[in-house]
């Protein structure tokens, strides 16, 4: 599955516990990332300092959906776990 250009949810419910370029703490679950831009897109896509949880992360139709708000609530329940 390719992601859906917008989608920006794994941005949003995942945590990130490693640094993120401007946020060596990283970030909680459901906090929006720095670098997801007002259209949902990552800005840091292609830099190299992007966490390894990003680049490891692969939509796929379980978890992302058939949109946003479906993915939101799939990536929530998981970061329950």
């Amino acid at each position: 599955m390719e992601c859906r250009s917008g989608c920006g949810a794994c941005c949003i419910a995942i945590s990130i516990s490693s640094p993120i370029p401007g946020r060596p703490e990283g970030k909680k679950a459901g906090e929006r990332c720095i670098h997801l831009s007002c259209t949902k897109e990552c800005r840091i896509w292609n830099h190299p300092d992007r966490p390894e949880v990003c680049k490891d992360f692969m939509a796929d139709p379980e978890v992302c959906g058939d949109s946003f708000e479906e993915a939101m609530v799939n990536l929530s329940k998981l970061e329950e776990y």
